[in-house]
């Protein structure tokens, strides 16, 4: 790290937090997504793909992730498990960057498959005793469907091929992580806190690097390994509160 005592670096990030950490934060932020429903199961489907399609500017994301939530009659969990094949054709055409109809038709036949036999998605990612074991389970299941296209693996990221896996760890801080602010949902309890993984965006980066916080070139798992170890220092119990501060201040350029 920098010359800058852990002390100081705590309460530098400890006020960022609590400045971000707040609802006026989700208006902003592909997050309002999930928090449009009350459904445990609707919040971990709409969650999941706002989460996913969490690429580009943030209000194009969220103008995509309401159309497709529209698509789904603003019901997700219903129109997965309940769809008939005539429903089905209006998630045709449907497209942001390179995620699209192909894509998403097999996303909602696995979730589907999923949710015939589990009432949460949360199992899906609890095989392993290391984050990095899990979200390596978690990609092996998603695509263990013999109708899984290659072409759709590019959009679930995995630490096997070394990525940061930037939207799935900021998907599991929505549905994990449990504070009194609002913004996160703490709904799954089979996962602690301490074990999340920081995501890391070119907000996050560009914060955590004069800080000492981030020193591996490559943004990929090491990194993100690194930089949630380092923040574990400053919070061994919920690291992953300070991607507030650092997604905050960066996309405030502060």
């Amino acid at each position: 790290m920098v010359q800058t005592t852990l002390q100081e670096l705590r309460a530098l990030l400890d006020e960022r937090y609590e400045r971000y950490n707040r609802p006026g934060f989700i208006a902003n932020d592909p997050i309002q997504i999930p928090h449009r429903f009350t459904l445990k199961q609707d919040i971990e489907i709409s969650g999941l793909f706002a989460a996913l399609l969490a690429w580009g500017q943030r209000p194009t994301i969220i103008k995509k992730c309401s159309e497709l939530m529209q698509r789904m009659d603003d019901a997700p969990h219903q129109f997965i498990t309940r769809h008939s094949e005539e429903e089905l054709k209006r998630l045709l055409k449907f497209c942001h960057r390179t995620f699209c109809d192909t894509d998403l038709l097999y996303f909602v036949h696995w979730l589907r498959w999923w949710y015939g036999q589990h009432d949460s998605l949360e199992p899906a990612f609890l095989h392993g005793g290391t984050q990095r074991e899990r979200l390596v389970a978690f990609h092996n299941i998603f695509f263990s469907l013999p109708e899984a296209p290659a072409r759709t693996r590019k959009h679930v990221a995995t630490p096997a091929r070394k990525s940061a896996c930037k939207r799935i760890n900021m998907y599991l801080r929505w549905l994990v992580r449990r504070d009194d602010r609002g913004v996160d949902f703490g709904l799954w309890t089979g996962m602690s806190p301490a074990d999340l993984i920081m995501p890391i965006d070119l907000h996050v980066e560009r914060q955590a690097r004069p800080l000492g916080l981030l020193t591996r070139k490559l943004v990929d798992w090491d990194a993100a390994e690194e930089l949630t170890a380092n923040l574990r220092l400053l919070d061994p119990l919920d690291p992953v509160k300070y991607d507030f501060a650092l997604f905050g201040a960066g996309v405030d350029r502060t």
